[in-house]
């Protein structure tokens, strides 16, 4: 007798039958181990969810209860419901390996077209920055699929950044990715002492992107492109561009363009964001100019 594949975890899960309408359609696959998200009505039943995500994927050998990202290093609030008690794995995209703890560090899976499509746009010798790297999975992803001068991939966490430099390692580019543990307010000064400027600058760190964006002006070359990242309601995207319009200019940088892409849902109608900011720096009248 042949046993057929379930097509879902959903087919063999054991809830009651009113709740059934209520079990996550999707969850995050990082490397073996899977992140859910279950509603409190649902709580009482999370090992019974977790081991039938494990059935119906024999890929999957961990499965985390999972909380939003939050604190400084963006890190989750998890607890394994099922499988092996191990949160490190190793996440494969577009033929890179990102190994990775994450109980420790932040990773998005669902960001994987993303970076492919940043690598797509790099030109030949720009200068890179990746202001809040991680693991480095888009540092990484350049200087694989492009061809950068080099890529800075900074990070305050040290435990990203132990993982960062292993990827960078494992993936074979470090001629072209260095990796450096700091604020990235201090980004200006790190940046002074390889005597260059950013053609390019990675921002992904929702929710506080803004509160760098400054620092993000002050390590541009002439003419550069911004990378910006943040969580909004639908209703707050165009006041958010006109504060970063206005703070460009009062840094004597003109935004030329912006290219605003809702990425994904983060709750109903907040979206995860990504905006291509074409910068360019203006000249600053002398006094003799103005008179």
């Amino acid at each position: 007798m042949i046993t057929l594949k379930p097509k879902s975890y959903k087919d063999i899960v054991t809830t009651p039958n009113y709740l059934k309408d209520k079990l996550p359609t999707s969850y995050d696959v990082i490397g073996n181990i899977a992140l859910i998200k279950l509603p409190n009505d649902l709580i009482d039943f999370k090992k019974e969810i977790g081991e039938a995500i494990l059935s119906a994927n024999k890929n999957i050998k961990t499965v985390c209860l999972v909380k939003p990202v939050s604190g400084e290093f963006r890190v989750r609030d998890l607890e394994v419901i099922a499988g092996k008690q191990q949160t490190a794995t190793c996440h494969k995209e577009y033929g890179l390996s990102f190994y990775l703890d994450i109980r420790k560090t932040y990773f998005s899976p669902r960001l994987a077209n993303e970076r492919k499509r940043i690598s797509n746009l790099v030109q030949p010798g720009e200068i890179i920055v990746d202001m809040f790297t991680g693991v480095a999975p888009f540092s990484i992803m350049i200087a694989k699929y492009a061809e950068p001068k080099i890529v800075f991939a900074v990070d305050k966490n040290k435990d990203a950044i132990y993982y960062a430099q292993k990827n960078v390692t494992v993936n074979r580019v470090l001629d072209k990715v260095e990796v450096i543990h700091a604020d990235a307010l201090k980004l200006r000064e790190i940046l002074s002492r390889y005597k260059v400027k950013a053609d390019r600058v990675i921002m992904n760190l929702p929710f506080s992107s803004y509160n760098f964006f400054k620092t993000a002006l002050d390590i541009i070359s002439n003419q550069a492109i911004i990378h910006y990242y943040d969580i909004q309601h639908e209703k707050e995207i165009d006041k958010r561009i006109k504060q970063l319009t206005e703070l460009a200019k009062k840094n004597n940088i003109e935004i030329k363009n912006n290219k605003v892409r809702k990425i994904k849902s983060y709750s109903p109608y907040e979206f995860y964001i990504g905006i291509d900011i074409t910068t360019k720096k203006t000249k600053i009248k002398k006094f003799a100019d103005v008179a």
